[in-house]
């Protein structure tokens, strides 16, 4: 036990503590900052909390606490992530740091700089960019762990490292590179002949007329999955080194002031993202309406990290991100759109730290229909940072020591997503049941688990919030007559609509021909297959169908959300397109001389061009990954047999979704047994030539692994069963390969094929 906690547990009922006692009695129990937890702690009962309330009243005008709701908690924290100075070791050689901004009262927290070994050597008034960690019974506050030193930026290499007689080289994998790089014995990192590393420059040429490079992190086999999603980067050309200006600029940031801006930094905005969220670029907030016209009504706030304000039109820092386009997401790394001073600091919505954000106050009826919305340039606070599961837990009933004293907050917020829920089962948007997969990965690496994410109300609840926001953004610059780039989604092309039909009949299901197609009408679809053997394939099939969304200067509405305009505004930290929206509402609003400029109007076009390629380049290579990943994974389970079931069929074989992991497969024609297969591509399936056997979407399989391949991502099967029955195995033939098939043509074919699908049901 504490002193503070053990002097607090022994004070008598009618003693009221000091000021000094309360304040370390929050320092040591920051978890438990109510009045009623600092009541308890101290035995203080009856009309002896009057006395409590006015000291805790006092401690928070002097300054030294912040009232958010009904919790006491000491405002003066560092961010996560902050700018440091280094300072001369001390005698016992330990390294100090000090914030470069400190505006707390108090005195400047102490920070024990801790490098790791590949970490480069600091010298005294280096400045460095750091994650922080508070720690407990220390005589320093925090331990900073290097990001990177501000003022270089080293060029970073991919390669395979050979190793010579004095230290190696690397062989970078990059495509069309003939380039080597020379590495020092004292630079290997004890890296291993043929490993796959990460390096940086280390200097200028040497000897050999080589460029120097300091091994930085081993990644073993370059078949492992650790080197997986760097080899994605690389191959697919996703940018993930800054150029030297870019990092310059963003160091220079200073955090925006309060000048031109609503103070909006009492307001009880609160961040929820996933638990590992690496940024946090929206807030939220809800109140019931008191505007009596609105019966039943409520007010929702979003707040989004005002991006603008840091990067300029036309600076390198608005180049870059324009190329990069968005940031890219994999298993274990983001390939951030920019910078960590701005993407996981001055423009992430840490807690307790005031940020300069664009909010938008809107007002939604009893039916969840957007009444009126307004937009500012603000400064706000996060009055706390959540993650889904804590935040539904609360609502659940299960509140842990950070959520309980937000429960009222969290509470609005759900009353008001309730409202929003009833005019999203009126507008009907297309409603996928798709389960998302999570990779769960060691330290080293390796795949430990993949599991499928649960959907829960907290998500469900964000997602709205955002939508109605994005909407309100497209509203307002349309009626401000205000160019911008809208995130378009078109109908189904009338083929792939025709594709979709002839899938749900084959599976029993029907979709009504010659008439507009509405949203309605999939979700009917869809709602008829739910919990049903042919659920999946129908939601994949639905999916196969859509257009690819893309951003686009004229509005041409937005088919799968069933929204007449809609554009992205929510996350300017990820996403260009979002930049952009800021931007055009800064001009529209006179805000500020950093709005859309002629030149960004001019070239919307090419611009929405560029990001909805740079957005397709990163779900390739993020879909790459996750292949890669699932291969290396399921390569120690060669020879198992899984459940799953058939997804695709094609002229050189079928494509199964494994149950357990939703990895996708491939039976190649001679896994398939001993005869010949015709394929017919317009009922998708294939027959056995001899026994009459159909092989059709949807179908329940069993398969035995034959071959994991992680650096292509590929998983070779073989048919154990289908629909139950035992498939016998494939004969081995003259000269081997697959066995040949037939492109089943003719109508009477057809005709046959369907009356055997018919039934097989």
């Amino acid at each position: 036990m504490t002193p503070a906690a053990s002097h607090a547990t022994g004070h008598s009922m009618s003693q009221i503590p000091s000021k000094r006692e309360i304040l370390n009695w929050i320092a040591d129990n920051p978890s438990k900052t109510s009045k009623r937890d600092i009541a308890q702690a101290f035995g203080i009962k009856g009309a002896a909390r009057i006395d409590l309330k006015r000291l805790l009243k006092e401690l928070a005008e002097e300054g030294h606490l912040e009232k958010r709701r009904k919790t006491y908690r000491d405002p003066e924290k560092l961010p996560p992530v902050t700018i440091l100075i280094i300072m001369a070791p001390d005698d016992a050689g330990d390294i100090f740091a000090k914030p470069m901004e400190w505006s707390g009262d108090g005195p400047e927290p102490r920070v024990l700089y801790e490098p790791r070994k590949t970490d480069p050597a600091l010298g005294q008034g280096d400045r460095v960019l750091a994650r922080m960690q508070e720690v407990k019974g220390e005589d320093y506050q925090y331990i900073a762990r290097l990001i990177r030193r501000i003022g270089t930026n080293p060029v970073r290499i991919l390669g395979v490292f050979r190793k010579g007689a004095e230290g190696g080289r690397i062989k970078p994998i990059d495509k069309g590179s003939d380039k080597e790089w020379s590495v020092a014995p004292d630079l290997t990192h004890g890296a291993k002949d043929g490993e796959l590393v990460e390096a940086e420059q280390a200097g200028p040429k040497g000897r050999m007329g080589l460029p120097r490079a300091r091994i930085v992190e081993r990644l073993g086999d370059p078949t492992a999955p650790k080197a997986v999603s760097l080899i994605a980067i690389h191959e697919h050309g996703i940018p993930d080194q800054f150029p030297d200006g870019v990092i310059e600029e963003a160091d220079r940031a200073k955090p925006a002031g309060l000048k031109n801006r609503e103070d909006l930094r009492e307001m009880p905005l609160v961040t929820i993202d996933p638990a590992d969220a690496r940024d946090h670029d929206d807030a939220c907030y809800a109140h019931a309406d008191d505007d009596p016209k609105n019966k039943g009504g409520h007010v929702i706030w979003v707040a989004i990290a005002d991006v603008a304000h840091y990067v300029r039109p036309g600076s390198a820092l608005d180049r870059e991100a324009r190329k990069r386009g968005n940031s890219t997401y994999f298993p274990d790394r983001v390939v951030p759109m920019l910078p960590d001073r701005l993407s996981g600091d001055l423009c992430s919505l840490h807690e307790g730290v005031p940020r300069a954000c664009m909010a938008v106050r809107m007002v939604i009826d009893a039916q969840g229909k957007m009444i009126g919305h307004r937009f500012t340039r603000a400064l706000m606070k996060s009055h706390a940072s959540l993650n889904y599961e804590e935040v539904q837990a609360g609502i659940d009933g299960a509140p842990n020591d950070k959520v309980a004293p937000l429960m009222d907050v969290l509470q609005a917020l759900y009353e008001a997503y309730a409202a929003l829920k009833i005019a999203r089962a009126e507008r009907q948007p297309l409603e996928l049941d798709l389960p998302e997969r999570r990779i769960e990965l060691s330290d080293e690496g390796k795949v430990t688990s993949v599991k499928f994410k649960d959907r829960l109300d907290a998500h469900r609840l964000i997602e709205e919030f955002m939508v109605l926001a994005n909407v309100a953004a497209a509203e307002a610059l349309i009626s401000k007559r205000q160019p911008l780039l809208f995130r378009v989604h078109e109908e189904p092309k009338p083929e792939k609509l025709e594709s979709l039909r002839e899938t749900a009949q084959s599976a029993g299901f029907n979709l009504a021909k010659g008439q507009v197609l509405h949203t309605g009408h999939l979700n009917r679809l869809l709602d008829a297959a739910r919990d049903g053997e042919f659920a999946e394939l129908i939601n994949i099939s639905t999916l196969r169908s859509m257009t690819q969304a893309y951003y686009f200067p004229q509005n041409f509405g937005h088919f799968g959300l069933a929204l007449k305009a809609y554009a992205h505004f929510t996350s300017p930290i990820r996403r260009y397109s979002d930049l952009i929206v800021h931007r055009a509402l800064v001009t529209a609003y006179g805000w500020g001389d950093d709005g859309l400029t002629e030149a960004d109007i001019e070239g919307l076009e090419g611009t929405g061009k560029l990001i909805s390629d740079t957005e397709r380049r990163s779900m390739m290579a993020e879909r790459d990954t996750t292949d890669r990943y699932l291969a290396a994974y399921l390569s120690e389970r060669v020879g198992t047999e899984f459940e799953g079931r058939i997804s695709g069929i094609a002229r050189f074989g079928v494509f199964v979704k494994l149950n357990e992991t939703g990895a996708d497969g491939l039976l190649p024609m001679r896994a398939l047994g001993r005869e010949y297969f015709h394929h017919d591509a317009e009922t998708q399936t294939l027959m056995g030539a001899d026994s009459g056997m159909v092989i059709a979407l949807g179908q329940k399989v069993v398969v035995k692994l034959s071959e994991a391949v992680p650096v292509t991502g590929g998983l070779i099967l073989e048919l154990v069963e289908i629909e139950g029955k035992t498939v016998a195995r494939p004969s081995r033939r003259k000269g081997g390969g697959a066995p040949r098939y037939a492109a089943g043509k003719s109508k009477a074919k057809t005709a046959k094929m369907k009356k055997k699908l018919k039934r097989r049901r």
